[in-house]
């Protein structure tokens, strides 16, 4: 179990800052999901920070729309969107009303509901991977475009809440180019805006972007 300390929420005016502040403020914090069949915690071991107008690579880059609503709104809201076709990734909103920037949550440690976690995560070969890049973290967590404008800091019993945890100490958090983005140019994220736990077993590799080829 979640010892007592942890379970203190995460006030509003933790993710009224900026992104680039809050993201590797993010990890050693938990993320609680609460379902009907039991609820799930995960320690955030991994993420990226994404800074609206300001960065190519954010939904939000080229102003508001339908899909990225939420991203404008108030600061500790759930931002949910569906990738590929089949993903679904899950973002908290950070940054004063109207900023649209949010960090994505790419990994975790899963610390309380493995057993759930495991049911939904088939695939997984061991629990290090139950939540180990940011479509398994969803999935193991039952996430989907339903929780898309969930508040995590409203008061009371909610879907999603982010508790207190333990903040990692700055020493022990690394970061680099973001997973998949491209830069500025085509030749690779020139923003250095993922942040990880270093040497956690739950850290997702890192992959570049790979610009799609014209056909010869």
């Amino acid at each position: 179990m979640i010892a007592s300390p942890d379970r203190t929420p995460l006030p509003r005016e933790f993710f009224d800052r900026p992104v680039l502040e809050v993201a590797p403020d993010l990890l050693g914090r938990i993320l609680v999901r609460t379902t009907p069949e039991g609820l799930i915690a995960v320690r955030l071991t991994e993420v990226e920070a994404y800074d609206g107008p300001n960065d190519p690579g954010s939904h939000a880059y080229r102003g508001r729309t339908a899909r990225n609503e939420v991203m404008f709104g108030r600061p500790g809201h759930v931002y949910v969107y569906f990738t590929y076709g089949m993903w679904h990734c899950m973002n908290l909103v950070c940054g004063p009303e109207g900023r649209a920037s949010a960090v994505l949550l790419r990994a975790g440690e899963v610390i309380e509901g493995a057993d759930l976690a495991r049911k939904r995560r088939l695939s997984a070969r061991n629990d290090k991977e139950l939540a180990k890049g940011p479509a398994r973290l969803a999935t193991a967590l039952g996430i989907d475009r339903a929780l898309n404008g969930t508040d995590a800091c409203a008061p009371g019993e909610t879907p999603l809440r982010m508790l207190t945890g333990t903040a990692i100490p700055a020493h022990q958090v690394r970061n680099g180019p973001r997973t998949g983005v491209s830069g500025e140019g085509g030749d690779g994220d020139v923003h250095p805006w993922r942040y990880w736990v270093a040497d956690d077993p739950t850290v997702s590799p890192y992959r570049a972007h790979a610009p799609k080829r014209r056909p010869s």
